[in-house]
């Protein structure tokens, strides 16, 4: 284990990312799935592998459990660079940082609930990867769609891709247990989702009377996200105080809000995704909190049965974070694509456009 977050935390920086010129993200998956699948035994390459239209793809959570795949525990050190490879060219390095941090709590957990050295539950490398489909090398080949999954305790990641482009990049799971270690522990301090909640917070405290009666749609802080590991995202109607009603400063911290969400992906999906709520119109993205507003119970410091929720929601994208299990201080966030989850709707859309005319 130890040679494991070694190479996590020290030497994957400096692995194969010297090109002058950035390599476009759909190729560096490409190439990264191939490279890890060919370092894979049959058996390895057998568990790690499924059909594109296998069920299994909408089978997500970020809950400790067994999952299907090949875990981080059953791979040799190679094996595991070149599978959190694959992970680094979906992610910024922000993201990157945040998700290898996620990872390592879980050493933290393991000293908190005082387990043994072997336990299994709180384990680093108990994270999965899978691959749906295949990637193939050539350009003109990828005319079939593939897509791969990283995923364990409060980390999901799922893209998906077809004629060389990354169509779906949601939903992605980041959460932190604890929000902030207060434990005795190396990690002390640590406080790996920071920014998307101090700045919810500059943002709800810097609304006018009139527009919290908008954005506070409870005083009570539910005890998860809403939308749970639903495969669809849906919730009855957008709530809360609008872009379009902010003024130019909180506008300001709404978008830093939202760009701490997005900051997390490489920046050629960040964008493709931010072109996508740009065109749905960001003026109709909505702000909605629930819980705890009182500055005295910031997460630095919660208070008893103290727990804050607030959700960003558009036409197209629904962002969810809640704080509010073990005394407000364990986060759950969510980014899910409304119009396409799993890539689904454009890859319909690419199917219809591929068959037109067709008899």
């Amino acid at each position: 284990m130890k040679a494991f977050l070694l190479f996590l935390f020290v030497s994957f920086p400096f692995l194969g990312f010297s090109q002058t010129k950035p390599e476009p993200v759909n190729q560096a998956m490409s190439r990264t799935v191939r490279a890890f699948l060919q370092t894979l035994t049959p058996e390895q390459r057998q568990q790690v592998s499924f059909n594109f239209e296998d069920e299994e793809r909408f089978n997500w959570f970020f809950v400790p459990r067994q999952r299907k795949g090949l875990t981080l525990k059953k791979m040799t050190e190679s094996q595991q660079q070149a599978a959190m490879a694959i992970l680094k060219t979906a992610l910024s390095d922000q993201g990157y940082a945040k998700a290898t941090a996620i990872i390592d709590l879980e050493n933290v957990l393991r000293v908190i609930e005082k387990r043994g050295p072997d336990d299994n539950y709180r384990d680093p490398t108990n994270y999965y990867f899978s691959v749906f489909g295949e990637p193939l090398e050539k350009e003109s080949d990828q005319s079939k769609p593939w897509g791969w999954r990283m995923e364990g305790h409060h980390l999901s990641f799922q893209f998906s891709s077809i004629t060389n482009q990354v169509l779906g990049m949601t939903p992605t799971f980041m959460g932190s247990n604890p929000g902030v270690v207060r434990a005795d522990v190396p990690q002390k301090g640590k406080y790996i989702l920071k920014s998307e909640t101090e700045l919810a917070y500059a943002l709800i405290k810097a609304l006018s009377k009139e527009q919290l009666t908008k954005a506070v749609i409870s005083e009570n802080c539910p005890n998860d996200i809403f939308t749970g590991n639903s495969r669809k995202a849906s919730l009855a109607k957008i709530e809360g105080l609008p872009l379009a009603e902010m003024t130019s400063a909180q506008q300001k911290l709404f978008m830093d809000l939202l760009n701490t969400y997005l900051n997390n992906y490489h920046v050629t999906l960040k964008n493709q995704q931010l072109d996508k709520l740009k065109k749905a119109g960001l003026s109709k993205i909505a702000f909605a909190w629930a819980g705890d507003r009182d500055p005295e119970y910031g997460i630095a410091q919660p208070g008893p049965g103290k727990g804050q929720y607030y959700r960003i929601h558009g036409p197209t994208i629904l962002i969810e974070y809640d704080n509010s299990q073990n005394n407000a201080n364990h986060i759950h966030t969510v980014v899910r694509d409304l119009t396409n989850d799993f890539g689904e709707d454009l890859l319909m859309e690419h199917y219809r456009s591929q068959h037109a005319g067709k008899k």
